[in-house]
């Protein structure tokens, strides 16, 4: 049995989001298979929230989301980045896997597992062909995963970079 996350950062956005934030969403969005991907993203990771997030200097957007775990976080809300594992990625672009939280010599004692009470994590940042950050593919989950020997890392960083070549070629078409 999954258990709802309760990530303390959710906010119900009644507002606006800035143009540029939007128009990424909506870049996301005219992706045709990204919901297939992010099925697949659950399907091998076993894990029951997998997004698209936008990660800048200053936000987190959820882009593109399957929620079977009834995480809670919705297309179009906002995070404080800094209370975000995806956030850590604008200092260095790389993936993180963490199977289980708990066990983690790094995550352990990190802020952001407890924040929203996951103990499994994996996310590749999706990098544009000049090499800008866009933001990560990411899937967390409330019960540990193995996740370490297993396909789910390549699959991972291969939908990150097919998300970077969909945005690529739509802003050169």
């Amino acid at each position: 049995m999954r258990h709802k996350l309760a990530p303390s950062g959710h906010r119900d956005w009644g507002v606006p989001m800035i143009d540029d934030l939007q128009a990424d969403i909506a870049a996301i969005q005219r992706i045709g298979c990204m919901s297939s991907m992010l099925e697949l993203c659950c399907q091998v990771t076993g894990m029951g929230y997998a997004a698209v997030s936008r990660v800048t200097e200053s936000s987190w957007i959820a882009c593109a989301v399957r929620d079977e775990a009834g995480f809670g976080i919705a297309m179009g809300d906002e995070l404080d980045v800094d209370t975000t594992i995806c956030g850590e990625v604008r200092t260095g672009p790389r993936a993180i896997l963490i199977d289980h939280v708990a066990e983690d010599p790094i995550f352990r004692e990190h802020r952001t597992p407890r924040l929203y009470g996951f103990q499994s994590y994996i996310s590749s940042p999706i990098l544009r062909a000049d090499g800008r950050l866009f933001g990560s593919l990411f899937a967390v989950d409330t019960a540990p995963a193995k996740l370490a020997n297993s396909n789910a890392p390549n699959s991972f960083n291969l939908f990150a970079r097919l998300i970077a070549m969909e945005l690529d070629a739509a802003d050169a078409g």
